[in-house]
């Protein structure tokens, strides 16, 4: 059953055929209520085992070509899924609705996690997306897929037939937040740029009209009480790239989904910055040329560009991600 490798890559191909025909689920915070589980269909399968180690399942089969369908099998009472780019862990077993027998899943294994969100697997099976909304850490939910929903490239690739209907199992293990999680710390701001968060926590920068400074200015807006950062860490963060005489947007990872980077490997303001800070916190870098890009430029940053970031810290050392 452990075709974890080759069942996520099938599952990801299929994104790029079902791009052109759905979207990742639009969903926030704001207004984020688990919809109701399917009536009845916790009588289509006995499902026993802790959450994050792999279910034992025994399904009644065949079950019959109905509309896609999903409940909960547990719910937890972590961190909810607020957003369709959230990064979380998932844990997942996939079967055939007519023989029950396994088909793909994951290693169940903390060391072979992988960070996914809820628009990655709306991206590979669009009910699995409707599965995940607003689930929260500690769950376990069932997923039953109609043949036409889990798609005739799917089906292909795990060798099932054409009117075949899909059974998932998805274990929601750790659900990481989308936006730095502290208390909001006050700061002198003249001469730098004001940050203003939309209900998300999406920031807006403002560039005052003054020149922008000539060494690394760095302030801390939310200070979060987890871990330090350290130089060589791994991190994981959401974050929004301004240049500074532009006043224009050239990076943010907000649309897409939070980043991971390895400290060692960014530009040293971004290092400087952040080394020393706390996981949950936000902080505000204005870079200079020579800790930024320099005379080169990067792409959609001009040669000799000072940079302002907003970078909400997530995480230190979080799983890689299936989704780059």
């Amino acid at each position: 059953m452990r075709k974890t490798s080759a069942a996520l890559a099938t599952l990801a191909l299929a994104a790029v055929a079902l791009t052109g025909c759905s979207t990742a689920p639009a969903f926030d915070g704001a207004a984020c209520e688990r919809a109701s589980s399917a009536s009845g269909i916790e009588d289509l399968a006995h499902i026993s085992g802790d959450v994050g180690s792999e279910p034992d399942v025994e399904l009644f089969t065949p079950i019959g070509e109905a509309a896609s369908a999903f409940g909960d099998v547990t719910v937890g009472d972590g961190p909810t899924l607020t957003s369709s780019t959230q990064s979380a862990v998932f844990e997942f077993s996939l079967f055939s609705g007519k023989t029950g027998k396994p088909i793909a899943g994951t290693a169940y294994d903390e060391a072979a996690a992988q960070l996914a969100s809820v628009g990655y697997w709306a991206g590979t099976v669009p009910a699995f997306g409707a599965a995940l909304e607003c689930a929260t850490e500690g769950s376990r939910v069932l997923s039953v897929v109609a043949s036409e929903d889990f798609g005739a490239q799917n089906l292909s690739g795990f060798g099932l037939d054409p009117d075949e209907p899909v059974v998932a199992v998805f274990d929601v293990v750790k659900v990481f937040p989308n936006r730095a999680e502290g208390s909001v710390q006050y700061n002198d701001a003249a001469g730098m740029p004001t940050v203003v968060r939309a209900a998300d926590g999406r920031p807006g920068i403002i560039v005052p009209d003054s020149a922008a400074p000539t060494d690394l200015k760095v302030q801390t807006l939310i200070k979060g009480d987890g871990k330090k950062v350290a130089a060589d860490d791994t991190i994981l963060v959401n974050y929004t790239g301004v240049l500074w005489d532009e006043r224009t947007v050239f990076d943010s990872s907000w649309d897409r989904g939070a980043a991971t980077f390895n400290m060692a490997g960014v530009i040293p303001g971004f290092t400087q910055g952040l080394t020393g800070q706390t996981v949950g916190s936000q902080v505000l870098i204005v870079a200079p040329p020579e800790l930024a890009y320099g005379e080169q430029g990067s792409g959609s940053v001009p040669a000799n560009a000072t940079l302002v970031f907003v970078v909400d810290i997530l995480a230190i050392d979080p799983p890689a991600s299936a989704q780059q």
